[in-house]
């Protein structure tokens, strides 16, 4: 970027963006088929074993995965997704769909939660930044007008004062009529606090794996093995030249109201495409080498090569500006990292409960 650009930007808006790193470490690629292989590993389909009772408050209807042991990660993705290997999860409750607007709005209203893009931010978090600068905002996707090169992602990312979840693109938005809509805008500690609230937490990347194939095994999509099997779109993501471009061949061009598309195979919906969804685990590229083989919880730190001094918390899913051309991260296997009080105009979350 050159220093004229550079000085026409937002101070508080470089700030964000670089600890977002919103689509920092996804490399312009095509998706490869993988092979169908016979797993040597026993795949275990909900419905086997008596799910234990629910939780007392559901943000939406959840759906018994009774565990077992799967291949987790992909030869043929990112070098964070390698090596694939071998994982045993438990059992445990996951919600069926991304947690919606009206979902999170009972959350809001019950407690008075504020999420971190309401808030005015600290000027001691922000040293050098001019306090009038300081307003309270999130990162919203503004497609540029015309082509840009692939590897600036600030051509296309915007911080937009009073954007958060009640008002998607800016403070003329709302979700009025978008209530079934995903909930954007939280960051891991907002949606933390929200599953804590309705008794339940963030799914480990080991569990959101496991649910999203669905019993399916090695494959590269949560449906199968064809991008679009019969000519129909299976996930909401982006269609076109990105960032500029979208066609919306799969019937939208932002976020779709939740169960659009059809489930994976253990009835989840959306655990590809249309918002990224937060997970508990710190972020670590290498951490698929030595990961304990049953419930792995995480690493207890992180590292992010291209942000260094940035700790992270995973993303999986993708989301509606996942491209083929730019991003190919709806693939089950796909890994995003963000920093755990950054909130995203294609980032939610959906919760998961033990026994």
């Amino acid at each position: 970027m050159s220093k004229e650009a550079e000085s026409n930007r937002n101070p508080a808006l470089q700030f964000v963006i670089a600890l977002a790193v919103v689509l920092g470490g996804i490399a312009v690629g095509s998706i490869v088929v993988m092979r169908q292989e016979k797993p040597s590993v026993n795949q275990v389909r909900p419905g086997l074993t008596r799910p234990p009772k629910a939780s007392v408050f559901d943000t939406n209807e959840m759906v018994w995965i009774p565990g077992g042991t799967f291949w987790m990660g992909s030869d043929e993705g990112q070098t964070d997704e390698r090596p694939v290997h071998a994982v045993t999860v438990n059992g445990f409750w996951i919600d069926k769909t991304e947690v919606t607007n009206e979902e999170f709005e009972k959350f809001a209203r019950a407690t008075g939660y504020v999420t971190f893009a309401e808030r005015k931010p600290d000027p001691k978090d922000f040293p050098g930044v001019p306090v009038e600068k300081l307003v309270a905002g999130s990162v919203v996707f503004s497609p540029p007008p015309g082509e840009v090169p692939l590897d600036n992602h600030y051509a296309w990312w915007s911080y937009v004062p009073g954007a958060n979840w009640r008002h998607p693109e800016g403070p003329d938005s709302t979700i009025q009529g978008r209530e079934k809509h995903p909930v954007v805008h939280v960051s891991w500690d907002d949606a933390m606090a929200c599953a804590r609230w309705a008794g339940k937490r963030l799914p480990t990347e080991a569990e959101w794996e496991f649910a999203a194939r669905g019993g399916l095994a090695r494959q590269p999509y949560v449906w199968g093995k064809e991008q679009v099997p019969g000519g129909k779109w299976q996930a909401n993501i982006w269609q076109g030249r990105f960032p500029n471009e979208n066609t919306a061949a799969d019937g939208f061009k932002g976020a779709a109201p939740v169960a659009s598309f059809p489930p994976n195979g253990y009835g989840l919906y959306d655990m590809a495409g249309n918002v990224w969804e937060w997970c508990a685990d710190w972020y670590l590229p290498d951490y698929y080498a030595h990961s304990p083989k049953e419930n792995p919880p995480g690493p207890d730190t992180s590292f992010d090569p291209n942000e260094p001094g940035a700790m992270k918390r995973v993303q999986r899913g993708g989301s509606y500006l996942c491209s083929d051309l730019y991003c190919i991260g709806y693939r089950p296997s796909a890994r995003m990292k963000s920093t755990p009080d950054t909130g995203l105009s294609h980032t939610g979350f959906r919760c998961v409960r033990s026994k």
